[in-house]
């Protein structure tokens, strides 16, 4: 679900096949992912002209913070964060061009924002994702608490991406919404396994998106927000903020 820093503390997100398209993309994917991605506004993803959003974790005792404005039809993304001596840093480039951009942006911050940005929209990357594989497991009881939800597991590749043979168990609740999910890495980087809650669900613009996932990473206290989240549509320069939807 998340990465801090990148290279280092807690990573767990799949960054197998990005693909950002119109919904004829994936006309092979099972029932299931097609019906969590809708949930979550997948048919009026192509309204969008632009993305906001703070990305804040704190895994035990460590915590960061990084903003991003992402523009999914030109593949422009702007990021602004602190450096280590608590400098501002302000980068944008195109994902498109990527090739040509210092080894930091290609190394760190675009790997960051692929992170982030899944940490977004992940249910839409259930549909999206080809290269993903997707099972609807049926009715199963949560990891957290009590009740049973909607089992679906989504497993990646063993091979390329940035974490290769991630697996994300999602627990749906009402409506295809994301309500809790274990996270599993393919790879050898911690945390192993993250379990959390999904809440705060926000409606944005088309995207129904939740900002407040708390639990553990390999045993230790979990919480990633995601702040300040907005949406400019095709043919407007105003954004559209966030509106809290009410809990299920």
């Amino acid at each position: 679900m998340t990465k801090f820093g990148y290279s280092k503390a807690v990573g767990c997100l799949a960054f197998s096949t990005v693909v950002f398209a119109a919904p004829s993309w994936a006309q092979t994917r099972p029932p299931i992912a097609e019906e969590i991605a809708k949930a979550n506004g997948l048919d009026s993803f192509g309204q969008i002209e632009a993305i906001r959003y703070t990305f804040i974790g704190h895994i035990g005792d460590l915590s960061l913070s990084r903003s991003w404005v992402w523009e999914p039809k030109t593949s422009r993304v702007s990021y602004t964060a602190k450096d280590k001596d608590g400098k501002p840093v302000k980068v944008t480039y195109y994902e498109s061009a990527l090739g040509s951009e210092p080894a930091k942006v290609r190394d760190e911050i675009d790997p960051a924002f692929l992170n982030d940005q899944y940490n977004l929209l992940f249910p839409l990357h259930v549909y999206w994702d080809e290269s993903a594989d997707v099972q609807d497991m049926g009715t199963q009881k949560l990891p957290l608490g009590t009740g049973t939800a909607k089992h679906v597991v989504v497993k990646y590749p063993s091979d390329g991406g940035y974490t290769p043979g991630d697996t994300w168990e999602l627990y749906l609740g009402p409506h295809d919404r994301v309500e809790q999910f274990v996270y599993h890495r393919g790879g050898s980087m911690p945390p192993k396994v993250v379990i959390a809650k999904w809440s705060g669900y926000e409606k944005v613009g088309p995207l129904l998106i939740s900002t407040d996932r708390r639990g553990t990473a390999d045993g230790k206290p979990l919480r990633v927000m995601l702040t300040n989240v907005a949406v400019k549509l095709v043919g407007s320069n105003k954004w559209v903020t966030a509106q809290r939807v009410a809990a299920r």
